[in-house]
């Protein structure tokens, strides 16, 4: 029996990054402290919407350590930050300038900054500073910002749509005409916030050779291409090291990057801002609020024909991502049925609120709350069994690839690499004994307690191109480094490369060490964004393992005159095939090679391969305080070939907590006028372990075809379906009530309105 070597792709391997996580040598932003180190606090807008009539910083200039007071003019900070993510339907909205001059448009806009020398002093200075604001009509939530006489978000704004997207295609007039049943959706979904372990954070620092931008960011590329843009200068190097938690907002670039790089140039000493949990609620890019006002046509039998209405989306006060976060969810409304017919309006509307970026999902838990949401007002509609409209309408697995006549954001049309989602369905009944549900319903009703069962399924874009760029080096002393551009975020990067490439080069995987998320030391790179990491990294670093191994054997050959098709790899050696004694190690070779045998690749992602699952939750709803208590949550999940199951099963626990969150807990609030009720844990809730259900979770394996390890992504899939799993429960133990759910959070104060308005 031939044995697995402990840390093979494809099996559970403890992390290789956790024990110095966990004994606490990791090395955070602010865990940096360069010499003459100062200290950065910033003056930020207590106005939703106002013009800045003048600012008085002579108080503050005048408190002890203070070393300066800049504002956007001082620091030649005056023009728009550029977009990362332009797009021809942009039609409107507004890129900030990295500090306010004239106009600000939400609270907590930076104004102005301190520098200390230490954070306290730059704290206590910043409270010193005294702006005389002229209040201007404001609207902060997308309901008053698409009111018939809705103040502009913006000055000079002709309307608060700053662009509209269009989904069509099929005969939707037909399907609805013909159709045996007409269901309206009127649907919301709300604000969440990002809510990382370790908030943003940066420290810059000039020297003889440009300037370093240490930050804790999820794309150091990105941070370096929009700010070598800003500042017209390619002597800058950033570097991303750990960090604790990114989720989405860490991906693209704040105004604090551009902001400390300009101190750093003109005070020529290191700098460094921490954002306080404060600063992070009303400051980092926020996302999800939607609302919706649909219609899905039916038949009898239970076929879903057309879906069509208008899609209302916050983008905040501007568009920093241009229109990146509405269009990935928009993109996948369709889920993973085969509707014949579309036709959608999304209007993407400025509010004076945080902007808006992707969360963990990134718009697709709104795309699957829809999708979710019409099949189960068509089961409603036509008696038919919730699980049985789902396989009545999934596109079957003979069917992949699977292509709708919709444009997609890579080229082409949108189109379903593999997938098999009536057996994950099949699967995942079983898991969550969704045949003994009623057993189990009936039981508690006898003792006043009311269940409810809730199906959700989605579909996810995943390993979004175009590429990354891995450099693979097989040094002298028998280690390997793998050298790439995206860094982690807690998501195991370290330990996956070191599978990857150990597999191919058959070795220790504890021998491969991991140097990423620098841009000096990679040509190339995007981001750990948008579950991508594994498909696109992963298959590069598959590749230039490859590649390497080929080396090598190249030059064992002629060092054991040997032809290459007789010789095996064998735990960091090169022998003749069944001639242990005739073999060279892989350090040896490097060696005579000058000390490194190295190959970069790239593999190119033309389309995404798209990841799926489908969630049951099974709740129990308390009819007189509203409380919905999950008892058990399943999960039935597709992200192609696992590369390490224990680690997919650590993202699928931390998904489904998120999701969770987002279904029952969390809200980012604000008045009409913008102004925000969400800025401590006080007020924004998300779950602890002791609101954490127990999970199950089932894998399903549709490998892709289109990248070397047949891999999906598997950062987001645990959170996308989960709110729409959950409000289906909480409508199933409702259904004798009349109650058709239509929004989340559901907070008990919700679900009681709901039990309210459905007895008139």
């Amino acid at each position: 029996m031939t044995e697995t070597r402990p840390g093979k792709l494809g099996t559970s391997m403890r992390r290789l990054e956790d024990p110095r996580l966990v004994t606490g040598a990791g090395n955070y932003v602010d865990d940096l402290r360069p010499d003459r180190l100062a200290h950065v606090a910033f003056i930020r807008s207590t106005e939703p919407h106002a013009l800045i009539d003048s600012i008085d910083t002579e108080e503050a200039l005048r408190m002890p350590g203070v070393l300066g007071v800049f504002t956007a003019a001082e620091l030649e900070l005056t023009a728009p930050m550029p977009n990362p993510y332009p797009h021809p339907a942009l039609i409107g909205g507004k890129q900030a300038s990295p500090l306010a001059e004239r106009e600000v448009c939400y609270v907590g806009e930076p104004i102005a900054v301190v520098v200390a020398e230490t954070r306290y002093q730059a704290a206590d200075a910043a409270e010193a500073v005294f702006v005389d604001y002229q209040p201007l009509p404001s609207a902060g939530t997308l309901r008053a910002a698409r009111a018939g006489n809705a103040p502009m978000v913006n000055l000079g704004a002709q309307s608060n749509v700053v662009a509209t997207l269009e989904a069509a295609y099929g005969d939707v007039a037909g399907a609805f005409a013909t159709a045996d049943h007409v269901v309206p959706l009127a649907l919301g979904q709300h604000r969440g916030a990002c809510a990382s372990m370790e908030t943003r954070g940066v420290v810059a620092e000039r020297h003889a050779h440009g300037v370093t931008v240490w930050t804790s960011s999820q794309g150091p590329y990105t941070v370096k291409k929009m700010l070598s843009a800003y500042f017209g200068r390619d002597d800058l190097r950033v570097i991303a090291p750990d960090v604790g938690g990114g989720f989405g907002p860490k991906g693209g670039i704040y105004a604090e990057e551009y902001v400390l790089t300009a101190l750093a140039l003109t005070l020529d000493r290191p700098v460094k801002w921490i954002e306080t949990r404060r600063e992070h609620f009303l400051t980092t890019q926020q996302q999800r609020d939607m609302v919706a006002e649909l219609e899905v046509a039916a038949s009898a039998d239970g076929r879903m024909l057309g879906l069509r209405g208008t899609i209302w989306h916050d983008n905040g006060a501007y568009v920093p991502y241009g229109l990146l976060l509405p269009m990935t969810g928009f993109q996948l409304i369709q889920g993973p049925y085969l509707l014949e017919a579309m036709d959608l309006r999304m209007h993407v509307v400025a509010t004076n609120a945080v902007p808006t970026s992707p969360i963990r999902g990134a718009a697709r838990p709104n795309a699957a709350f829809i999708s979710e949401r019409a099949a189960d007002a068509v089961a409603r509609a036509t008696g038919i069994e919730r699980a049985e409209i789902r396989r009545l309408n999934f596109i079957p697995r003979d069917r992949f690839p699977y292509e709708f006549p919709l444009a997609a954001r890579y080229g082409g049309n949108i189109t379903y690499d593999s997938g098999s989602y009536h057996e994950a369905l099949d699967k995942v009944l079983d898991l969550a004994d969704a045949a003994g549900f009623p057993a189990r319903k009936a039981e508690a009703a006898a003792h006043g307690r009311r269940l409810g069962l809730g199906i959700a399924a989605y579909v996810e874009d995943t390993g979004l191109g175009p590429h990354e760029s891995v450099r693979v080096d097989v040094l002298d002393d028998g280690t390997v480094d793998v050298v790439v551009g995206t860094g982690s975020q807690g998501q195991g990067h370290a330990t996956v490369y070191a599978q990857i490439v150990s597999t191919e080069l058959d070795i220790d995987p504890r021998l491969v060490r991991l140097r990423s998320a620098d841009t000096e030391l990679a040509g190339t790179g995007v981001a750990t964004v948008a579950s991508r990491t594994a498909v696109t990294a992963g298959s590069s670093a598959a590749l230039a393992a490859r590649t390497v191994a080929d080396h090598l054997r190249d030059r064992a050959a002629e060092h054991l005159e040997a032809s290459p098709a007789d010789l095996v790899f064998s735990g960091g050696s090169i022998q003749v095939a069944g001639s242990p004694g005739s073999s060279v190690t892989i350090a040896e070779l490097a060696g005579a090679a000058g000390g490194t045998i190295s190959a970069e690749e790239t593999h190119p992602m033309p389309r995404p391969p798209y990841a799926s699952g489908c969630h049951v939750a099974e709740v129990e709803v308390d009819v007189e305080t509203g409380l919905v208590t999950v008892l058990h949550y399943s999960v039935a999940h597709d992200c192609g070939t696992v590369l390490n199951p224990m680690i997919v099963e650590g993202q699928i626990d931390g998904g489904v907590a998120h999701g969770l969150s987002n279904a029952l807990l969390e809200q980012v609030s604000y008045t009409d006028e913008g102004h925000p009720l969400s800025t401590t844990f006080m007020d924004f809730r998300i779950p602890t372990a002791v609101e954490m259900p127990p999970l199950s979770k089932v894998h399903v394996e549709t490998p892709s075809p289109d990248n070397p390890l047949g891999a999906k992504g598997a950062g987001e899939g645990g959170t996308i379906p989960a709110a729409a799993a959950i409000v289906s429960a909480v409508e199933d133990a409702l259904a004798d009530l009349g109650v058709v759910v239509d929004r989340y959070p559901l907070h008990p104060s919700v679900v009681r309105d709901m039990i309210e308005r459905s007895h008139g």
